[in-house]
């Protein structure tokens, strides 16, 4: 009896050539290149050794390199590629590790490059003193600007390089948390504000975004007189007033700030000054003070606009504390970036009892 096949209908000898070619072939035999144990060791140590060679390449001391994970060896590494692109060998950055610790100390806050596409290409070493974390620990966020913020102004800073990136040389500020270390976090109690103003400069000519980086220098917004006046007295002044706010006495930095001389002051209200739309913000701190209500460096706080000689307004940080019969301010001067940025946080003026 002639048995037919169900696929062809033809005798069961012909049914072989129905079959899908990979069912006629034979057990196929062990790959010879099929993965094994020992390939993939091979594989492992061979990708170590690549690792610890681009280690020993990077201009940092031996220590360091030992302290290296891989992870943070790929980031570094990385960071050291896109540094070389946009300043080729024979061309000087304008600020690169060439700067020493002395003159980093100098500045008020940190040293910032990035990339057309906002990639991190340059980050001072003295990023440690402003967030807690080094180089190599910030890197380990991710490897563009909106991995070391804390995410919540991402947006507005998205803007601001957008549109630093279509105006090169117009200069932008914007002002965001950026993280800091768990045990800044914990003497802080969060992460770290930081004003970035910077713009785009062409490197080379003809400019493009493989020859345009955007330069910035990061400043922290000091919490306190005293971390202020240890950071810097440049943006600084001090005023002594009688209870009714009345100057007394006010530094000779004011003529700076504000263009006014000492002696213009001396005499003359607070109130004078302020403008009229903070005037009861400042009423309100002024009340707190003088009757001893409020406790802690906020209840003495406020960020406030006050007339400069020439007519224009100047923002202030003002610190308020009472001395006796007396009332002392230190005032930092802020841009608007930063007084926008810190009275979005600022507690509203509690009424009068």
């Amino acid at each position: 009896m002639t048995i037919f096949c169900s696929h062809c209908h033809r005798p069961l000898q012909a049914e072989m050539s129905c079959l899908p070619a990979r069912a006629k072939q034979a057990p196929s035999a062990p790959r010879p290149f099929r993965s094994t144990k020992s390939a993939s060791k091979a594989r492992r140590d061979q990708i170590n050794a690549e690792l610890q060679a681009l280690r020993s390449l990077l201009p940092i001391s031996a220590q360091e390199k030992e302290r290296l994970s891989y992870l943070h060896t790929m980031a570094l590494v990385c960071l050291r590629l896109r540094g070389a692109q946009l300043f080729p060998p024979g061309l000087a950055p304008p600020a690169g590790p060439a700067l020493g610790t002395e003159l980093l100390s100098l500045l008020p806050g940190f040293l910032l490059v990035l990339s057309a596409d906002s990639k991190l290409v340059y980050i001072s070493e003295n990023v440690a003193e402003v967030l807690g974390l080094s180089v190599v620990e910030l890197l380990a966020q991710g490897d563009t600007v909106f991995d070391i913020l804390d995410g919540r102004g991402g947006e507005d800073v998205h803007k601001k390089l957008l549109l630093a990136r279509e105006e090169p040389g117009r200069e932008v500020t914007f002002v965001s948390e950026m993280r800091t270390s768990k045990a800044f976090r914990l003497q802080h109690g969060g992460n770290r504000v930081v004003a970035v103003c910077g713009r785009f400069v062409a490197l080379r000519w003809p400019p493009s975004p493989s020859t345009t980086a955007f330069l910035a220098l990061c400043t922290p917004l000091v919490q306190s007189p005293t971390e202020g006046e240890a950071a810097s007295q440049d943006d600084i002044f001090q005023s002594m007033h009688l209870l009714d706010m009345t100057f007394i006495d006010v530094t000779e930095s004011v003529t700076y700030h504000l263009g006014y001389h000492r002696e213009e002051l001396v005499g003359q209200s607070w109130y004078s000054l302020l403008h009229p739309e903070d005037a009861e913000l400042a009423a309100a701190q002024h009340r707190a003070l003088a009757l001893g209500a409020g406790a802690g460096p906020a209840a003495g706080t406020a960020v406030l606009r006050v007339l400069r000689k020439d007519r224009a307004w100047s923002w202030l940080r003002v610190w308020a504390r009472r001395d006796g019969g007396c009332i002392t301010c230190t005032c930092r001067c802020l841009r608007e970036e930063e007084a926008a940025h810190l009275r979005s946080r600022q507690p509203r003026a509690a009424a009068p009892p």
